[in-house]
């Protein structure tokens, strides 16, 4: 009887202490229950994001859900789409919060002036992308030079088409006057004269803008040689001889220096026509045009300079004389028949030979225009067979 009673005394203790146990267990499961899980950091970004953005070299940024700046690349600072750490594109914030909304990518292009760059314009093209649950990620493309060079090609063909008007309609005028006047031999001529006029007037314009479409695609040294800069002056200005001494006006050439740079003989010979012309078409009767060669020890450039006597260029008008078809003198232009791109060809042909073209003038004095490229590494001797020395071109 005595192990009975102990048998369910310890029984009950057991129940009470697995009862204990039981209840403590149901506690910290409800307490734990009752603690909420930590909320998500805005500023944790998914792995690799930060060190994606780093490379990046375009402007990125990040936004968190209060459209509060969470990651900006330099870029993004640099071009002004984030100041004092905010976005400040009114159309970025608002693509934002709409794919926010709805998850959906959505592209915007945006002007932005950067003050850095003394309030310059900015074209970007920006793709606005949700970023995890929490961010939004704004990747922007710079544009500018893209568009600046849409607008110079619209610009080109809507001049192009400007300047073939007038003698495509002057041919058309004066062929409808030679019929009527077939029975007039002398009218006839007179037309038909006028006529040719024209025509050489169009035929140079559709070879300049050739010459100028074929330099703007990068083609011009893909042939590079030595060339000789003497013999590149003399055919230029032998080219423009007929034209200068109809118009009365002197040609000077300077002595010959054997200097010699690497490029396109007919690309260099056509720059330097090109400013000789132009001097030439700016001139009065009895001035006279000098052409040198010289190297210029500093810079290791040879320079080729074409002054005149003409009436020189305004200070206004210097900084956009290399544009195509501007013109300091419309109305003598077309009296000479230029064309009004031959001042940008000399440009693209000096910097596709890696040089420059600078410009002097002072009004009432006239103005020189100088033709800069590198000059052609030495020549260096190697041995002949027979052991004289002979030079070859450095290579």
């Amino acid at each position: 009887m005595a192990d009975v009673q102990a048998s369910v005394v310890v029984a009950a203790l057991l129940g009470l202490v697995v009862g204990c146990l039981v209840a403590l267990a149901v506690r910290h499961g409800d307490e734990a229950r009752a603690v909420p899980a930590p909320e998500p950091d805005p500023d944790d970004l998914p792995a690799g994001v930060p060190e994606l953005l780093a490379v990046l070299g375009g402007p990125a940024v990040v936004l968190d859900v209060s459209d509060a700046v969470v990651r900006a690349s330099p870029a993004a600072h640099a071009v002004g789409l984030v100041r004092r750490a905010a976005l400040v594109e009114p159309d970025l914030l608002a693509a934002a919060r709409a794919v926010r909304a709805d998850g959906e990518v959505r592209e915007v292009d945006v002007d932005l002036r950067v003050p850095a760059a003394g309030g310059a314009r900015r074209s970007l093209s920006v793709r606005v992308a949700p970023l995890g649950p929490l961010h939004v990620v704004v990747l922007g493309s710079d544009r500018t030079e893209a568009r600046r060079l849409e607008q110079v090609r619209r610009d080109f063909v809507v001049n192009v088409g400007h300047e073939l008007k007038t003698p495509v309609g002057a041919v058309s005028v004066l062929a409808e006057a030679m019929a009527d006047a077939a029975d007039d031999p002398e009218a006839v001529r007179r037309f038909a004269t006028r006529m040719g006029v024209e025509a050489r007037r169009l035929a140079v314009l559709v070879h300049d803008v050739v010459e100028l479409s074929r330099l703007q695609d990068g083609e011009p040294l893909a042939a590079a040689e030595r060339v000789d800069v003497d013999g590149v002056v003399a055919e230029a200005v032998d080219r423009c001889s007929t034209t200068a001494g109809a118009r009365g006006i002197a040609l000077e050439l300077g002595d010959e220096t054997g200097l010699e740079v690497v490029g396109d003989a007919e690309l260099l010979t056509t720059a330097v026509r090109n400013l000789v012309d132009n001097a030439i078409r700016y001139s009065d009767a009895g001035t006279r045009v000098a052409v040198g060669v010289r190297l210029d020890e500093g810079s290791g450039h040879v320079e080729v300079s074409v002054s005149d006597q003409g009436l020189g260029i305004a200070p206004a008008d210097r900084e956009r004389i290399f544009e195509r078809f501007y013109r300091v003198d419309p109305a003598r232009s077309r009296v000479t028949g230029g064309t009004g791109l031959g001042l940008s060809i000399v440009k693209h042909v000096a910097a596709g030979h890696g040089g420059d073209v600078q410009l002097w003038s002072q009004e009432g004095q006239g103005s020189t225009f100088t033709l800069r490229v590198p000059q052609a590494p030495p020549r260096r001797p190697v041995r002949a067979a027979a052991g004289t020395e002979q030079e070859e071109s450095a290579r």
